[in-house]
C-alpha cells in the first residue's frame, strides 16, 4: 500500500518532525532527513495505524448496525392471530 499525501500536508509533517527534534531532542535537522523519517514512518508504521483505524470503523459500523436493527423490529407491529 503506497500512502499519498498533498505536498502542501508533507510540506507541514516535514516541518512539524524537524520543530519536534529541535524541542524534543535538540537537535537541527534538516528537510531531506526529516523527509526521509517521514518516507520510514508512513512505509513501514504507517499501516499499523490505517489498519487499526479500519478496525475501529468496522466494529462502529457493526455498533450502528446493531442499533438500527433494533430500531426497526421495534416499528414492527403485533400480528394478532384471528380464527374465523
Amino acid at each position: 500500500m503506497h500512502i499519498r499525501i498533498p505536498k502542501e500536508n508533507k510540506d507541514q509533517l516535514i516541518e512539524e518532525i524537524k520543530e519536534y527534534f529541535y524541542n524534543e531532542r535538540s537537535e537541527e535537522i534538516g528537510d531531506l532527513a526529516a523527509e526521509n523519517l517521514l518516507d520510514f514512518v508512513m512505509k513501514e508504521i504507517g499501516p499499523s495505524f490505517y489498519n487499526q483505524g479500519v478496525k475501529d470503523a468496522r466494529e462502529m459500523v457493526e455498533q450502528k448496525m446493531m442499533g438500527i436493527e433494533e430500531d426497526l423490529r421495534s416499528l414492527e407491529r403485533p400480528i394478532l392471530n384471528r380464527r374465523r
